[in-house]
């Protein structure tokens, strides 16, 4: 009897069922930590019930949306993939995200480009209404 067997009370055919076993355990446990959102996509979400972005282009390799805030209407609670963004026309927003709450000003022809957003909301509090194309590559 070697040294292995004595301090293992598993004969050696059972011994890659259990290490199989752990790995398994293992990233059943990782897979649990991950953060999942429940929140919506910007398409997904809207304001007060109504959509506020419709599809533009959804192919293989990219999904673009147009988003439209008249005065006074904004998008509720929602996360975002990467994404680049492009100002049509701009407005004044209240910005509301994991920093806290902030007004900016956005402006007709800028854009803006962001790895990911965990979530934020949004709400026009400008005179005039904002359209933004928002382009996600997959």
């Amino acid at each position: 009897m070697d040294i292995v067997t004595s301090i293992t009370p598993y004969p050696k055919i059972y011994r890659p069922v259990i290490l199989w076993m752990f790995i398994f355990i293992g990233l059943l446990v990782i897979q649990s930590c991950t953060k999942k959102t429940t929140l919506p996509d910007p398409l997904e979400s809207g304001w007060n019930g109504k959509a506020v972005c419709e599809v533009l282009e959804d192919s293989p390799q990219l999904r673009v949306l147009k988003c439209t805030f008249p005065p006074g209407v904004g998008h509720e609670r929602h996360f975002h993939k990467p994404h680049w963004g492009y100002a049509i026309s701009g407005s004044k927003f209240r910005m509301t995200d994991t920093t806290g709450t902030r007004e900016i000003e956005i402006s007709s022809g800028s854009s803006f480009r962001k790895e990911a957003i965990l979530w934020h909301e949004a709400l026009n509090i400008g005179d005039s209404t904002a359209v933004f194309l928002i382009i996600e590559p997959k």
